[in-house]
């Protein structure tokens, strides 16, 4: 009998969530539970002290729901605090450089984390099994360890020249991050070493015997307010108690009769929308896959999709987002109409660099439910609290430090993410479920595989290793695997190419789909670029 079907960028998570299914739980139960071994296998890419968006679809109940947790402005922070100190802006937009990077790594860069609040209610309210058998899982890896893969090592060791801090001051920051992640010389530990965590294991003990309370009004954060007050942090307990969770139905539109259901702001899937709703005015097919007017079509819509973004797309509690204006019919046929008449989009930046710190994971059961999950720490801030095991996120480091901005600093505002876990129904019945990590890229990542699916037929697997391009500053950057004939072609048309060293890169895209969506014919892709797997169950 056929259980389901789960695909996540970590092996050890995905074969979790497999045996959840087998044990009975529903596809809340199996992605909760891969979610808790992300944040213990994969600690610097998600965590219990992040941030994410929760994309749910349970048929049975009636449920289509999408959870936002994104981090939040702690209400010590102030508008002009960091006013004076800004050094440039990455050239992707996913964050701005200051002077001693205090907006990036240490106790001032980390937000008010929902991850864990997330995953709890949500957990409560759908999951068909108790919490501590969703939890335990977590609690071995942690306790007894897991293999450093490939992946995480790459992103340990990356300087990736941006501005932003080397990874390796971040894994060294904390003398609880040491003694976690380096060996007894101080060097961070090689693939294929066992990391174990206990402290992380006591944690997720305790959050499992008391769930999320003990984190947002109790002990545990009781702990995290002491170290941040010990540190100059501005997260406190107050942050944490006042943290709420925004639940509502998802943003939707359509593409070539696909209903598109994903995340409103302050999430990416506004722009994932108005990308589709665009290029559905063009033959994609017959303009050829990756052919230099391929790409710059997709560049220009991608280019609009992130100026639009930059001006008016931000926290909706804060900020006045035109969502209708940006995915209507009207605003996509002028946008086409500007890109066939030559129009190019300006979208400068400062200076460069890209992050891809997230993880992501799809999950689809036999009753038919589906989850889609994008969570992250953004950058990680290198702040492990002693005792507690799990590293915070940095997610101050995408606010813009300039004043009256929508994605300025104001307490208790959470900033864009391009984070877009999504779901695609056919004649009303669901045919993809996709997401990716990837920083800025995400929603790029994403909106190509999708392309690839239906507009390409290729497979889940085709679509999400096919090579990639992305327009989020005025150049193209484009995988490695883009030949050289075309990046001439599009030099030649006037567009500045970045060829990127990577093969696969621009996101990393998950997807489990089924043409018609037939539950005997789900398959799962999982991006090449990332250590994980598809595993039907």
């Amino acid at each position: 009998m056929t259980h389901g079907m789960v695909v996540a960028p970590q092996p050890e998570a995905v074969d979790v969530a497999a045996d959840i299914l087998r044990a009975g739980g529903n596809a809340v139960d199996a992605a909760l539970a891969c979610a808790l071994v992300q944040g213990v296998v994969d600690p610097q890419m998600t965590g219990i002290a992040g941030f994410g968006s929760l994309h749910l679809y349970l048929p049975g109940r009636g449920v289509h729901e999408v959870i936002d947790f994104h981090g939040r402005t702690p209400m010590a922070a102030t508008p002009t605090m960091w006013a004076d100190l800004l050094l440039g802006e990455t050239r992707d937009g996913f964050g701005f450089v200051l002077d001693g990077n205090v907006n990036d790594v240490g106790y001032q860069s980390v937000t008010t984390p929902g991850s864990l609040k997330a995953y709890h209610e949500a957990q409560m309210a759908y999951g068909s099994l108790p919490w501590e058998a969703v939890v335990e899982p977590a609690i071995g890896f942690a306790e007894n360890g897991f293999i450093v893969r490939p992946q995480m090592y790459w992103f340990w060791t990356l300087d990736d020249g941006s501005g932003r801090v080397p990874n390796p001051q971040r894994m060294k920051f904390s003398a609880a991050g040491r003694s976690i992640y380096c060996d007894a010389n101080g060097k961070l530990l090689k693939v294929g070493a066992r990391l174990r965590n206990s402290d992380m294991a006591d944690t997720l003990r305790r959050i499992a015997a008391e769930g999320a309370d003990c984190f947002y009004t109790g002990a545990i954060g009781r702990e995290i307010d002491a170290d941040m007050r010990a540190n100059g942090g501005l997260l406190s307990l107050a942050d944490l108690e006042g943290y709420r969770l925004r639940r509502g139905p998802p943003l939707r539109g359509r593409y070539r009769g696909y209903e598109i259901a994903t995340n409103h702001p302050p999430g990416g899937g506004i722009m994932l929308v108005e990308m589709l709703g665009v290029l559905e005015h063009f033959d994609l097919a017959g303009l050829g896959h990756n052919s230099a007017r391929y790409i710059a079509v997709l560049g220009e819509a991608m280019k609009q999709a992130t100026a639009d973004k930059d001006a008016f797309v931000g926290d909706p509690d804060f900020v006045d987002v035109p969502i209708e204006r940006l995915i209507s019919a009207e605003y996509a046929a002028e946008q086409a109409a500007r890109i066939r008449s030559g129009h190019r989009v300006r979208v400068p930046r400062m200076n460069a660099g890209e992050t891809r710190n997230t993880t992501h994971l799809c999950v689809r059961d036999e009753h038919g439910n589906a989850v889609s999950l994008t969570h992250s720490l953004g950058s990680p801030s290198g702040v492990v609290t002693p005792g507690l095991g799990f590293m915070y996120n940095g997610a101050m480091g995408v606010f813009d430090p300039r004043p009256g901005r929508a994605g300025s600093i104001t307490p208790g505002k959470s900033r864009f993410s391009s984070l877009c876990p999504t779901i695609l129904f056919n004649r009303g019945r669901p045919e993809i479920i996709i997401g990716a990590p990837g920083g800025t890229q995400i929603t790029m990542g994403v909106l190509q595989a999708i392309l690839n699916l239906i507009d390409h037929g290729m497979s889940p697997v085709e679509a999400v290793s096919a090579p990639r391009v992305s327009a989020t500053s005025d150049a193209i950057d484009i995988a490695n695997r883009i030949p050289r004939h075309v990046e001439d072609e599009l030099r030649s048309a006037g567009y500045d190419v970045i060829r990127s060293p990577l093969s696969y890169t621009i996101a990393g895209v998950h997807v489990i789909s089924a043409k018609g969506g037939d539950p005997g014919a789900w398959r799962g892709g999982a991006d090449p670029a990332y250590d994980g797997m598809a595993l039907g169950v």
